[in-house]
């Protein structure tokens, strides 16, 4: 037999070209799974028009803080404290079938101005009402529901029944994320009641835009965070694992293009692997100084927790999340502000709040995020101005409250509309949460109108077929 002799070089070089051809082989059937997975649908959007704002603060007071107590400065009430009058409202036809004779019931804290602005503020907030010449106070809001689970998703989904795309979800859809290393929408422990993940959820929607959510309500804030997403496994073992993962997506694409729910699944896998590598850094707080702590009220029993999600949402805001959304909550079967038989608790919850909020409002402007920040604060509804059932508290009133926004455009240092002498009923330059939806949007350079989604034959929009935007808001 005829045998030819190589030498160990010659051997290699012949040999060398099928491992090129291998690797070449690996890396091409890599670049084309890769390509087979969907783009990134979080990829930042033009907006309908130049925005104000690039993202949102929503810090939501769960249960209704009562406006005539806060806000809504009402001599009236102190005047004919302790009367009976006659207060119809649907609350009561609801309850009683019927409109009894109410009590009177003065404020609790004491009404004073505040700042250039002479607005007016409560000492409930002492914190807040240092921060009055920043604020654009609505003072005549209504909405629908007159139980916390209606008017809750009515806030969150412009519905009071029907599953739909929350806030937070429609804005992701419309604008994407400033930073694709991190959701587009993460809410800060929500509450599992009055709605629970629909008030963070996509409904129709792609799943892409469903709000993260981090942590829950009853939940400490410290044990919501860092140790939640860090991997038990070695980093090599995890990428290796990964890309295991992301060729078997990329198969199934292929086999079923066009699948929008299978599409859905791979972006979560794809965002969740790209946040083990930035999120940690963005949710230790550690490396904060210890004036900003401070400034929180971290550190200080009543304000730690509140003060920590509110610090995480400012580091969120810096880092890109567009809709930040920090809950004061409970998972109690009434909310935290719900009280209908001892108001003097709003105090309690107040402290929790007051200095984290104003704390968060100081750091934003200094930091020169407030220009282009919303931060929105504000519950489900309001509080009438009798005691509920003659007693010490007070019942739900959706037809009349107060919220506050800041920055984004916003006008600083105004108060916006009126109630009734006694802060019952919205009467002058009325705003539905429709309006505010819509007024929001705008700010974010997204026209109400125009942002819909076709699902089930028609097109959907968060504000449904009402709103309009509040133009005398802006500056």
């Amino acid at each position: 037999m005829n045998c030819s002799l190589h030498s160990r070089r010659s051997a290699l070089q012949t040999l060398s070209c099928g491992f090129g051809a291998l690797a070449l082989a690996g890396i091409t059937a890599q670049q084309q799974a890769r390509a087979a997975l969907p783009a990134n649908p979080l990829t930042p959007r033009a907006p309908h028009f130049k925005p104000r704002a690039k993202r949102v603060i929503f810090l939501f007071m769960s249960g209704g803080v009562s406006h005539v107590d806060s806000f809504d400065h009402k001599p009236r009430l102190t005047a004919d404290d302790g009367k009976m009058m006659d207060f119809a409202d649907l609350r009561s036809l609801a309850k009683t079938g019927k409109s009894p004779q109410q009590r009177v019931m003065k404020p609790l804290w004491n009404f004073n101005q505040h700042g250039q602005s002479g607005a007016w503020a409560s000492d409930l907030f002492p914190e807040m009402a240092q921060h009055m010449d920043d604020l654009c106070l609505i003072r005549s809001m209504h909405t629908e529901g007159i139980a916390h689970g209606p008017a809750t998703l009515f806030l969150h989904t412009g519905t009071t029944t029907f599953i739909r795309p929350s806030m937070g979800a429609w804005v992701s859809y419309g604008l994407g994320t400033e930073n694709e290393n991190l959701p587009a929408f993460v809410s800060l422990s929500p509450a599992l009641g009055n709605g629970g993940p629909r008030n963070y959820g996509n409904a129709f929607l792609p799943a892409i835009y469903q709000g993260t959510a981090m942590g829950r309500a009853g939940v400490p804030a410290t044990e919501a965070t860092i140790r939640n997403l860090k991997s038990p496994r070695s980093p090599g073992e995890a990428k290796r694992q990964f890309d295991l993962l992301r060729e078997l997506n990329a198969e199934q694409l292929r086999a079923k293009p066009g699948e929008s729910e299978l599409e859905a699944v791979v972006n979560s896998y794809e965002l969740a692997w790209r946040m083990q590598g930035a999120a940690p850094e963005v949710l230790d707080i550690n490396g904060e100084s210890p004036e900003t702590l401070a400034l929180y009220g971290i550190g200080e029993k009543e304000t730690d927790n509140f003060g920590r999600q509110c610090l995480l949402a400012r580091r969120m805001a810096e880092s890109g999340v567009r809709f930040i959304q920090v809950n004061y909550a409970d998972n109690s079967n009434n909310p935290a502000w719900d009280q209908h038989s001892n108001l003097k608790k709003h105090g309690e919850h107040a402290k929790a709040v007051d200095k984290p909020v104003a704390g968060l409002l100081a750091d934003l402007k200094q930091r020169g995020l407030l220009d282009d920040t919303i931060v929105w604060w504000g519950g489900e509804f309001g509080r009438t101005p009798y005691a509920e059932r003659n007693g010490t508290g007070r019942d739900h009133n959706p037809a009349g409250f107060s919220v506050w926004v800041a920055g984004g455009g916003f006008k600083r240092g105004v108060t916006y509309g009126e109630t009734d002498e006694f802060g019952h009923h919205a009467v002058v330059d009325k705003v539905h949460m429709h309006d505010l939806h819509a007024t929001i949007l705008h700010a974010l350079g997204l026209d109400h109108e125009k942002l819909t989604y076709r699902y089930a034959g028609r097109d959907f929009r968060l504000t449904d077929v009402y709103g309009h935007v509040v133009s005398d808001l802006f500056t």
